[in-house]
């Protein structure tokens, strides 16, 4: 028989589960729930006593079913599996080695879905392979969509990001009783969760974490104030109810979720002073210069020292963009609909076109489109986070991950999101769907085991195995069947988005 652990936190206590020498603690309340209109106010304590029942997972931050859109792909691997209901869902999952003594690193993984979707209880971030080779591992959810980061004048901004740093001052308190070093944290993310981590490397409290790492994101991306009023102004029309903390408050969560996705999906156009939607479109909510949480672009911050000591990993992958134009419902990616994205986000367009048929990163209306994205999105805010910090006191090390999935006959390549079964090493027990990463491939294993040992290298030791960027080289470990160097990831196509956010 199987003896359930508990773990006592101060005067409380939570009971888990054991298996496969790892102990797992789920849905653990590390802030108090946020309802009616509380969801609009900065996290409080979590107001629980006594023993918590941490067997089986909590609930989720209020989202949509992508299950419920006709003709979409399953993408629970990528976004999660939807809204599972209740009120405490301010909560985090803890996995750890059976008697693990103390001292673990510990590494809090903070997960994607556009601001409005995912959770830390998704399948894909099963963190079994991390408390198996010696991490204490922790998914965390915070608020989404309006409650997290909805921009409204009488509240204060970036709740989610709030949530977040709570549940590192949980971690801060209350991980050496699991077993893990509350000096050696990392903090990582993919996607809106690799966009909170730059957002954390900026705001964040001195001494929350140690390392951070970035996947497929950036520090350049949060959205002006004025961008964010457009937001709330156009959520507050289609509700019929007032931008102000009692006008939201009386809306349900239900009412809440469907406004936001009847949103859509296209970027603001350009500002008369040439400002651009920093999150291209992908998402309308995200993280705000608020001027009290965030002063400035994150990577502004970043550049002015204020992740200094701390090191810093940082990449994304190839095609990215593939996700989005092959794998979901879209358009066909046609040259009118190539020339109207590329002046939405450039102020020379032809240019723009010019160098990316030059420098070979497409020939097809799709594969620029996508390449250009990418850059935009993802790889150029990448290079920019790196470039800010290499000069600071704390390691800075670049990666891009290449393996291309089969999937779509081929078409799907390094797409979005790709790089989570690698990473979580969680191949085999996981069914990846839509990103066709094949459990019976013994090179995909291979790679999944090499990538995951660097991530848990760089948590325990500062060091994934490359040799780090300085201000003079920006050194790429390039991650797929082949694993190689290159100093020259950034082709002069990339100059051309030099003062262009």
């Amino acid at each position: 028989m199987t003896v359930e652990p508990v773990v006592h936190i101060g005067a409380r206590s939570v009971r888990g589960t054991a298996a496969e020498g790892v102990r797992v603690f789920r849905g653990i309340p590390y802030a108090a729930a946020p309802t009616g209109a509380d969801r609009f106010a900065a996290p409080r304590p979590a107001d629980w006593t006594g023993e918590f029942d941490a067997r089986a997972f909590g609930p989720t931050a209020p989202q949509f079913d992508l299950a419920g859109i006709p003709g979409l792909p399953d993408l629970s691997v990528i976004f999660g599996a939807g809204w599972i209901r209740g009120e405490d869902y301010l909560n985090l999952n803890v996995w750890t080695p059976e008697g693990a003594a103390g001292g673990l690193p510990v590494m809090v993984f903070l997960h994607g879905g556009s601001f409005t979707g995912g959770s830390g209880r998704d399948v894909s971030y099963d963190g079994t392979r991390f408390a198996q080779d010696g991490v204490v591992l922790v998914t965390v959810n915070y608020r989404l969509g309006v409650p997290g980061f909805l921009h409204l004048p009488d509240a204060p901004d970036n709740r989610g990001l709030r949530d977040q740093i709570a549940a590192l001052e949980w971690v801060r308190e209350h991980i050496a009783a699991f077993g893990g070093d509350p000096d050696a944290v990392t903090v990582f993310g993919e996607s809106a969760g690799a966009l909170c981590v730059g957002a954390l490397l900026a705001a964040a409290p001195a001494g929350l974490f140690r390392r951070a790492i970035v996947q497929s994101g950036g520090a350049s991306q949060a959205m002006p104030v004025a961008q964010a009023e457009r937001v709330t102004a156009q959520l507050a029309g289609q509700l019929g109810v007032p931008a102000t903390v009692e006008g939201f408050a009386a809306v349900p969560d239900e009412t809440l979720v469907e406004a936001v996705m009847q949103l859509g999906g296209a970027p603001f156009e350009p500002t008369a002073d040439g400002g651009r939607d920093p999150l291209m479109g992908l998402t309308k909510l995200g993280p705000v210069i608020d001027g009290d949480l965030l002063t400035e672009q994150p990577v502004d911050a970043v550049r002015a020292g204020a992740a200094a000591g701390v090191d810093v990993l940082a990449g994304s992958n190839s095609e990215e963009m593939h996700l989005y134009l092959v794998a979901l419902p879209s358009p066909e990616t046609t040259e009118p609909l190539l020339q109207a994205a590329a002046r939405t986000l450039h102020p020379d367009p032809a240019a723009l076109l010019d160098a990316y048929r030059g420098a070979g990163r497409g020939s097809t209306p799709l594969e620029l489109l996508s390449a250009i994205g990418t850059d935009y999105m993802f790889a150029v805010p990448t290079a920019r986070l790196v470039e800010a910090h290499a000069p600071h006191p704390g390691g800075t090390w670049r990666y891009e991950f290449t393996w291309r999935s089969p999937g779509y006959d081929g078409t799907l390549g390094a797409c979005h999101g790709l790089e989570l079964p690698f990473m979580f090493d969680n191949i085999g027990r996981v069914d990846y769907g839509v990103l066709d990463v094949r459990q019976d491939d013994e090179a995909v294993r291979e790679l999944a085991a090499r990538m995951h040992a660097s991530w848990v290298a760089f948590a325990r030791d500062g060091d994934p195995g490359w040799p780090r960027c300085t201000p003079e080289t920006s050194v790429v470990q390039r991650i797929g069947a082949e694993w190689t160097l290159t100093t020259t990831a950034d082709g002069p196509e990339k100059e051309l988005w030099q003062g262009i956010r």
